[in-house]
């Protein structure tokens, strides 16, 4: 048991030394960059197309949002107005599920 816990936290040692490597030189920023804004764009497009196909897009797209929000301060304002909505639209569902609730 011990040696395997050892093992594991030697690579994740060794995978945050290669990340600090990669990323704190002025070649790897632009890559981390790229990868962020290529990862969140996809993540939040996923989102988007399973608004019309079925599948969880309301976790989706603030996930993507979140990703963005990383690197973009406009994808930091379009996560908050996205939060918003969703918590009006929550406490829209409660107060017509407890007005349903009381009716019967």
């Amino acid at each position: 048991m011990r040696r395997s816990n050892r093992r594991v936290e030697a690579f994740k040692q060794r995978v945050k030394q290669s990340f600090a490597e990669v990323f704190d030189n002025p070649v790897g920023r632009p890559a981390k960059k790229a990868i962020i804004t290529v990862v969140g764009v996809f993540v939040t497009l996923l989102g988007l197309l399973l608004i019309i196909l079925p599948g969880p897009a309301f976790l989706l797209i603030p996930i993507g949002l979140g990703i963005l929000a990383i690197e973009y301060p406009s994808a930091r304002k379009w996560l908050r107005k996205f939060q918003h909505w969703l918590t009006v639209s929550a406490k829209k569902a409660d107060a017509y599920f407890a007005n349903r609730k009381a009716k019967y």
